[in-house]
């Protein structure tokens, strides 16, 4: 998600280490889910203060360090900075697109690895969501990218009451008495490690190292693979959602504040190009770039090269089977790249190598 503005509300900054047993946990292929093990690992928590929030994926100091195998236990502000909660707020109070918490670097990471973030539990913190319009973003508006004679749309604000006993956000036209409740599966919309070569990337951007992705596959019960790209890696989050539609088409999904938690780990020596995630039935391959076929290239070919390198088939009948069985996921196509992700069910595929 994107937003404008200026001020903060503060939260209370925590950073604590608490050790269960001792151990580094395990060391996983890249494509073999590591096995949680929250219960024999230590756990770090940490909620931001306003002072504590980022703006861009870089290599800066870590405000924690986790061994491979811990359990970091966090907490985001939604993408506004939790500072839109009344009708009459505007987005000119928000300082800066999608406040980070982070970073956390994991011990022994280093480019070259791939970093596992096997995500445990995510749930909304807050009984409010916030969705929104605004002018030169969104999908059908005006915008840098797509400009127009016509005026851009308005800033408009909805405000989502959620009911945590049924898992549900409800939506409330602004123009009718119509509302509707929407079931919540919540999820990060950015998800991501520091670039490469010393970059830095705004928050709103999606890139080989994740960011604003806007995938709701960064859900409890899923595994995230990010190439390590520095020293610790370097993993950032925020821009949580309760729910979202395909392509976030109006430029938000249901904003939200949330807490997490997570278990790290690491794959030595095996690197991935782009971000990936798992769970029990697929895997799937992410793409981000512009135009929309660029994103969907760059998703198939690395589940082309997944499958390859992986299960073994030769890259031809990789790419004859995704031809009949894969899927195509448009997460999102509102942000300065658009976030493609392409999965197939590994009911289709031999046994891993």
């Amino acid at each position: 998600m994107h937003a404008h503005g200026s001020t903060l509300v503060a939260h209370a900054f925590v950073v604590t280490t608490a050790l269960f047993a001792t151990g580094c946990g395990s060391r996983p292929s890249a494509s073999a889910a590591p096995a949680p093990n929250p219960g024999n690992t230590a756990a770090v928590r940490y909620t931001p203060t306003e002072k504590d929030l980022k703006y861009v994926y870089a290599t800066a100091p870590p405000v924690a360090t986790l061994r491979p195998g811990e359990i970091l236990e966090v907490s985001t502000v939604d993408a506004f900075g939790n500072v839109i909660r009344n009708t009459g707020d505007s987005l000119a109070k928000v300082k800066g697109d999608n406040p980070l918490s982070g970073p956390f670097a994991v011990e022994g990471a280093e480019p070259g690895d791939t970093l596992v973030v096997r995500i445990l539990d995510i749930t909304v913190d807050g009984d409010q969501g916030v969705g929104a319009t605004a002018p030169g973003f969104g999908a059908l508006n005006t915008t840098s990218y797509t400009p127009m004679l016509n005026k851009p749309l308005p800033e408009k604000l909805w405000f989502y009451k959620i009911d945590h006993a049924k898992n549900e956000a409800t939506f409330r036209a602004l123009d009718s008495d119509f509302s509707v409740n929407i079931p919540m599966q919540p999820f990060f919309g950015c998800i991501g490690v520091a670039p490469s070569a010393g970059e830095s990337r705004s928050s709103i951007v999606p890139a080989e190292n994740g960011g604003n992705m806007d995938a709701p596959e960064a859900r409890a019960g899923n595994i995230v693979y990010l190439p390590v790209n520095a020293a610790g890696a370097l993993l950032y989050l925020g821009d949580g959602h309760a729910a979202m539609g395909d392509g976030e088409v109006a430029g938000t999904a249901i904003e939200v504040p949330l807490k997490s938690r997570m278990q790290v780990d690491l794959v030595k020596r095996k690197a991935i190009h782009w971000p990936r995630f798992e769970n029990e039935h697929e895997i799937m391959a992410v793409g981000a770039y512009r135009p929309l076929d660029d994103a969907l290239r760059i998703a198939f070919t690395e589940l082309v090269r997944w499958i390859h390198d992986d299960y073994g088939l030769s890259e031809l009948d990789t790419y004859e089977l995704l031809s009949k069985v894969a899927k195509i996921h448009l997460t999102e196509m509102v942000d300065p790249n658009y976030v493609i992700v392409a999965s197939i069910d590994k009911k289709y595929l031999p046994a891993k190598k």
